[in-house]
């Protein structure tokens, strides 16, 4: 389990030279700051984000490695409002969390800075040349030179499946750093088959000619998981899935991350992180599992909520793994969670 579960250590010291320029791909921590707030331009190298998601700047920071890592940065920097981070799922972007991102960002009477992460090999940061670097260790490590690069000290942590174990990790490295959590479909405990699942078709999905085509793979896929998708959902799902490059759809992460998912050992008994979990009793908490989910048990969610002395739990009916934050009902729970944070650290 080495791939997932390793490594839940502090990291070294960050070292960091920032520089706020238009940026170029050198391994400087490049900002865009001269791209207006309402629109998505990327001003370093020759990539731009896409006009329907617009709300965000794109940060692009370098790694301890030099590797280029992507950050969508979303309302007022100069807000003294507790800011959110947010971390995607094992094969997921930083656009999953738009919705979410915007809504807390552009809130009217409290409006907050938001950082949605792309991992390295996801979205629009680099491909690592080693496969082996997708691991918690490393990513552990990209988070906090985010973080640094950013000029974020403490923040709410909203973290979708993988995410939830970076921010488990992040407790036990740097416990100061966390004012409060939104688990998402992840816990101290793990069912083996919705791993196994994920591992069957990360890296090994269909390449679709159209988007249209791609949410009907998706719905085929995944259908007993989010039953109550409409056609508009799951082309949105196929958009975050796959994105155009010269002219082809391709999955938006680097397929070797399949090779991660091939090493685990899914016949052993899979580590059990309650005391990761314990490690976070000091802030407040939502944990949330997707009726349909197959990554987190009932049991577990039941277990977590019991355990820590100021965790909300919820159910999301109808969907699976990993629940949609973009909802109106979700955005209100999260955004309560980052109240209570907020009025905690205060």
């Amino acid at each position: 389990m080495e791939p997932l579960y390793d490594g839940f250590r502090s990291g070294a010291a960050v070292r960091l030279v920032r520089n706020d320029g238009a940026g170029d791909d050198s391994d400087r921590n490049t900002f865009d700051r001269s791209a207006p707030r309402k629109g998505s331009q990327v001003r370093a190298g020759v990539l731009t984000a896409t006009t329907s998601d617009t709300g965000f700047t794109s940060l692009f920071i370098s790694a301890r490695d030099g590797l280029r890592l992507h950050a969508r940065d979303y309302g007022p920097l100069a807000s003294t409002a507790l800011p959110v981070i947010c971390l995607p799922g094992f094969a997921r972007t930083a656009a999953d969390f738009h919705e979410l991102a915007l809504a807390l960002a552009q809130d009217d009477t409290k409006p907050r800075r938001v950082l949605a992460l792309d991992y390295r090999g996801r979205g629009l940061s680099t491909y690592d040349k080693d496969w082996k670097n997708y691991d918690i260790r490393v990513e552990l490590d990209d988070v906090m030179q985010v973080l640094v690069a950013a000029g974020i000290e403490a923040a709410v942590f909203v973290g979708t499946s993988r995410g939830g174990l970076l921010t488990m990790a992040m407790g036990a490295a740097r416990p100061g750093a966390i004012r409060g959590v939104v688990m998402n479909d992840i816990g101290p405990i793990i069912d083996a088959r919705g791993l196994l699942r994920v591992r069957g078709y990360v890296g090994k999905l269909p390449l679709p000619r159209s988007f249209t085509e791609g949410a009907e793979i998706l719905k085929r896929l995944s259908d007993q998981q989010f039953p109550l998708f409409s056609d508009a959902e799951w082309e949105m799902m196929a958009r975050r899935t796959w994105t155009d490059r010269d002219g082809k759809l391709k999955p938006d992460y680097d397929p070797n991350l399949m090779k991660v998912l091939e090493e685990l050992d899914l016949e052993a008994p899979l580590p059990v992180l309650w005391s990761y979990f314990d490690g976070l009793k000091a802030v407040p908490m939502l944990a949330i599992r997707g009726a349909n989910s197959d990554m987190l048990a009932e049991k577990t969610l039941v277990e977590m909520g019991e355990r820590h002395p100021d965790c909300e739990t919820f159910t999301a009916p109808g969907q699976g793994h990993a629940p949609m934050l973009g909802t109106r009902d979700m955005v209100r729970r999260i955004g309560k969670l980052v109240a209570r944070a907020e009025r905690r650290a205060a």
